[in-house]
C-alpha cells in the first residue's frame, strides 16, 4: 500500500558572510486548517491501513464529514488500526445504527436558544456559538447535528446577543463555544471580546476549544492580542482525551498560555475503546499536569445519535473512576460528570472524596 503525500514544510534560506542556514518556516494555523484531510482513503493510505479492516463507512462520512488536520494525524501510529486518535475521527459502520435513547439533540439545546448565537442553559454563565466550524470533526460530538446555519450571524446581528447578555445581570461569565470558537478570525474575536468586556457584570471569558490541541500553531500573538488584553479573566478549557494527543508543540503552546495569565483546564470524554481504562486516564492526568493543565471534567458520553458505540455506561465508568482515585492525588482527579437535558448544571456522578 502506498503512502499519501504529506504537505512538506515551507523552507526558505537566509545567508550571511559566515554561513548559509536553512530555516524551516512552519505553516500558520490557517494554512494547516485549509490542509485538513477529509478523505478516509487518504488518511488510511498514510497510516498504511486497510479500510475494510476498519469497517469504514462512506455513508457516515456523508452524514458527518471527516476532517482531520495533519498536525493531529502525525501523532497517530502508522499501521495501528486501534490507534486512540484515529478511533476518534474515523467514520465507521457503527455510526449508522439507531439506538434507543440516542437523539440528534441529547441536551435539548434547541429549548435554550433564546436568540441566535446563544445557548442559555445555566444561571450565571452563558455559551456563545462563536463559530460553526471545527478543525477536527470528532465522531462523538454532541453538536454534530446542531443547526449552525440558524446561528451564523454578522457583527450587526451579534448586537442582539450582546443586548441579551446586558439584560441578564446574573450572568458573570461568557463562554466562547462552537463548533470551535478559535476557528473564527482574531479580528472578529477581538471585537466580540471588547463588546463583552464593556458589559459591567461579566467577570470572566472562558474559551472552550480543541483547535490548539489539533493545530498548536493556533496559539499565536494575534490570539493573545484579544484573549489577554481586557479586564476579563481568561480561562481556556481544552479537550484532550488521550495522552498521545500531547506532544512538544502542544506543550509549548500551553506554556505560552500560562505565561500570559490564562488559566488552563481540560475536559475529557470517556470513550469506549479509547480511554476507558484507569491506567490511560491516570497517564493523561499526569501528562496534563506536567504541561500546566488542570484535569477538570471527565464526561460520560452525551447520547447523541451516531455515537452509541463510544458509550461506556455509568456502572463501568464508576468502576474506572474508583480505580483512578486510587492511583492519583485528589488534585489530579477530574470530576466525573454527566449532562442531563433541562438541568441548570452538570451532574456529578461520584465525588472525588468517595
Amino acid at each position: 500500500m502506498s503512502r499519501a503525500t504529506e504537505p512538506a514544510p515551507i523552507n526558505s534560506q537566509t545567508s550571511t558572510q559566515a554561513d548559509v542556514k536553512t530555516i524551516d518556516i512552519q505553516p500558520d494555523w490557517k494554512t494547516e486548517f485549509s490542509r485538513c484531510i477529509n478523505s478516509t482513503d487518504e488518511l488510511l493510505n498514510y497510516l498504511q491501513l486497510d479500510p475494510q479492516q476498519l469497517s469504514v463507512s462512506q455513508q457516515a462520512a456523508l452524514s458527518f464529514p471527516m476532517q482531520v488536520p495533519w498536525p493531529f494525524v502525525r501523532r497517530m501510529e502508522v499501521g495501528n488500526p486501534d490507534d486512540p486518535l484515529l478511533s476518534q475521527v474515523l467514520p465507521i459502520d457503527a455510526e449508522m445504527q439507531t439506538m434507543p435513547g440516542f437523539s440528534p439533540d441529547p441536551l435539548k439545546e434547541a429549548d435554550h436558544n433564546p436568540v441566535p448565537g446563544i445557548v442559555h442553559k445555566y444561571r450565571n454563565r452563558l455559551p456563545l456559538i462563536v463559530s460553526p466550524h471545527c478543525a477536527i470533526n470528532c465522531r462523538y460530538c454532541f453538536r454534530r447535528h446542531f443547526p449552525y446555519e440558524e446561528n451564523r450571524q454578522s457583527k450587526e446581528q451579534w448586537q442582539q446577543a450582546l443586548a441579551y447578555i446586558s439584560s441578564m445581570p446574573e450572568i458573570n461569565e461568557v463562554i466562547f463555544s462552537g463548533g470551535d470558537p478559535l476557528a473564527a478570525n482574531d479580528k472578529f474575536l477581538g471585537w466580540l471580546t471588547e463588546q463583552i468586556a464593556n458589559i459591567p457584570h461579566i467577570k470572566r471569558l472562558r474559551i472552550h476549544s480543541r483547535l490548539p490541541v489539533v493545530i498548536p500553531s493556533r496559539i499565536n500573538q494575534q490570539f493573545f492580542g484579544w484573549a489577554t488584553t481586557t479586564r476579563l479573566k481568561p480561562v481556556m478549557v481544552l479537550h484532550i482525551n488521550h495522552g498521545n494527543e500531547i506532544n512538544d508543540e502542544l506543550a509549548a503552546s500551553i506554556a505560552q498560555c500560562s505565561a500570559n495569565g490564562i488559566l488552563m483546564l481540560n475536559q475529557t470524554v470517556l470513550l469506549k475503546g479509547i480511554n476507558d481504562d484507569a491506567e490511560i486516564l491516570s497517564a493523561l492526568s499526569e501528562k496534563l499536569f506536567d504541561c500546566g493543565v488542570t484535569p477538570y471534567y471527565l464526561h460520560l458520553l452525551d447520547q447523541v445519535q451516531g455515537a452509541s458505540h463510544f458509550d461506556v455506561g455509568r456502572d463501568k465508568a464508576k468502576q474506572i473512576y474508583a480505580q483512578l482515585q486510587a492511583r492519583l492525588p485528589g488534585f489530579l482527579v477530574p470530576k466525573l460528570v454527566t449532562e442531563i437535558a433541562g438541568k441548570r448544571s452538570k451532574t456529578q456522578i461520584i465525588s472525588v472524596g468517595e
